[in-house]
């Protein structure tokens, strides 16, 4: 990113307006700002993991706080998004119902920053998403992780930014610039049976990714909800991962928790991932784990076609597979690549589109299947393009798996006697995310996209069958990221609906 500083204190006080928003649209009951009536160009809210980056989140928050209004800038690790843009959003409706010209603008204008990993950018849009906003803002996401999968995928980079004054200003500059793309939001729903006996929560809620919750935790009415059964939902936005991938990236998790001073430097972490992933056995996958782990043993996959449930046959030697949105995986690989036409084993799948309602299903055998992810015009093996798409767990061999999502995994129990396990992954609206000129994402909508072969099977979208786990009630268009969004009395919920 070209650098924007200026030597003159007037010429940086003049750039800075662009995105500063007073104090009283923020904070409800301040003192109305008359000397500043001019709406600024891109008014920007930041979020930023404190935690994220080892010390650079921490000294990203205090730059951003120092530049622009320190109401406008949120440590995760303090706040909640959710709590934060209820407040500011029912303020600017208030402000609105009384005639406030600035408050209408800023609200068209706005635009997020949300500085973090893929778990905490997905936890922000997910939160967006739940609030149902009438103008929901774009988002930029700012690389601050060990993968940095979404920001590359829009063309922020991969590399931890700088925390110095100039390099927030070039962000801010890039933040001006960039172009809104809408991107597809998956939906998973994960249900297990409860034990006959005895309480037992399956998964500790500290072990879930933000993105994904207990029903018990989002809404007591949801008509989603099983009675025996443990039932959990939430969403993402670059994919779903099953397998030795996750196994690796669960090992690397939890050494964090265990030694976090160990892992203060990017390329620190990025080496240990490498190791970890030696030790885990992935690049001996044959030799280290049964048959019994590879993903056709584990699970019968099914996706959705012509409204009836199909099986998708996986084959035997696949550990890994991969539900994937964005082309950015493993620190930015493209695991899908771009299908040939002409190719007899591609004839039916399409370049993949963030927009395009469908979702591309890899598989990946051990991590030297993976390396040809390195090669030109490398990918896995092409296994599906879904609208929606199952996984039904029975008692095996295996008593767990390894699942992930966005970046952040968990430990995922398995039956070990009659009950089941079932994931489902279904497509649900879009949000709206700030892309750059280096953006490596493709739309359908994108002019230098249309020229392309564009799959649509309107017929994927047929709800009707019995054994699905979908249900059309409100609860359905809910990702579970964020508390139901409240107004209160006296206010017209349709300003934000």
């Amino acid at each position: 990113m070209e650098a924007i500083c200026t030597s003159s204190s007037s010429s940086n006080s003049r750039f800075l307006r662009n995105f500063h928003i007073p104090t009283y649209i923020l904070l409800p009951g301040s003192e109305i700002d008359t000397d500043n009536a001019d709406c600024p160009i891109c008014p920007v809210l930041v979020f930023i993991n404190s935690k994220s980056g080892g010390q650079l989140g921490g000294d990203l928050l205090v730059t951003y706080r120092t530049l622009l209004s320190e109401h406008q800038v949120f440590d995760l690790t303090q706040q909640a998004p959710d709590k934060a843009l209820r407040m500011i959003y029912v303020n600017l409706e208030r402000l609105k119902l009384e005639g406030d010209k600035l408050a209408s603008k800023i609200e068209e204008r706005l635009r997020i920053i949300v500085a973090g990993g893929d778990g905490t950018a997905g936890w922000l849009l997910g939160v967006v998403c739940d609030l149902k906003l009438r103008l929901p803002p774009p988002v930029a996401t700012m690389p601050l992780g060990t993968g940095n999968n979404l920001p590359f995928a829009f063309g922020w980079g991969k590399r931890n930014p700088g925390t110095d004054r100039c390099s927030v200003e070039t962000f801010l500059d890039q933040v001006m610039k960039a172009k809104e793309m809408n991107v597809d939001n998956w939906h998973i729903l994960m249900r297990m049976k409860a034990p006959k006996e005895g309480s037992f929560d399956p998964i500790a809620p500290l072990d879930l990714p933000h993105s994904l919750h207990a029903f018990s935790r989002v809404s007591t009415t949801d008509e989603l909800s099983m009675e025996g059964y443990h039932t959990f939902r939430g969403g993402f936005w670059n994919y779903f991962s099953m397998g030795m991938d996750a196994q690796v990236s669960y090992a690397f998790h939890s050494e964090r928790k265990l030694h976090p001073e160990k892992f203060t430097n990017q390329l620190v972490n990025q080496s240990t991932y490498m190791k970890l992933g030696c030790t885990q056995g992935w690049f001996a996958a044959s030799l280290f784990h049964p048959a019994a782990e590879n993903i056709g043993q584990l699970a019968q996959v099914k996706i959705m076609k012509n409204g009836h449930w199909q099986d998708l046959s996986i084959p035997s030697s696949i550990r890994s597979i991969i539900c994937l949105n964005l082309p950015s995986f493993s620190g930015g690989l493209n695991p899908w690549g771009t299908p040939k036409a002409r190719r007899s084993c591609d004839r039916d799948f399409t370049p993949p589109y963030v927009d395009d309602g469908l979702i591309e299903v890899v598989g990946f055998r051990d991590a030297w299947h993976g390396l040809v992810l390195l090669a030109p015009n490398g990918h896995g093996t092409r296994l599906a393009q879904a609208h929606r798409i199952m996984f039904k767990f029975h008692k095996g061999g295996a008593d767990h798996t390894y699942m992930r999502i966005d970046g952040e995994p968990w430990k995922q129990p398995l039956p070990v006697d009659d009950e089941t396990v079932v994931v489902e992954i279904s497509q649900l609206g879009q949000v709206k995310m700030l892309a750059t000129q280096d953006c490596i994402s493709r739309s359908i909508s994108n002019p230098l996209a249309t020229g392309s072969h564009h799959k649509t099977d309107e017929e994927d979208a047929d709800e009707g069958d019995d054994h699905s786990l979908h249900s059309s009630g409100e609860e359905w268009r809910k990702f579970g990221a964020a508390e139901t969004f409240k107004l209160p009395n006296g206010f017209d919920i349709t300003h934000l609906s």
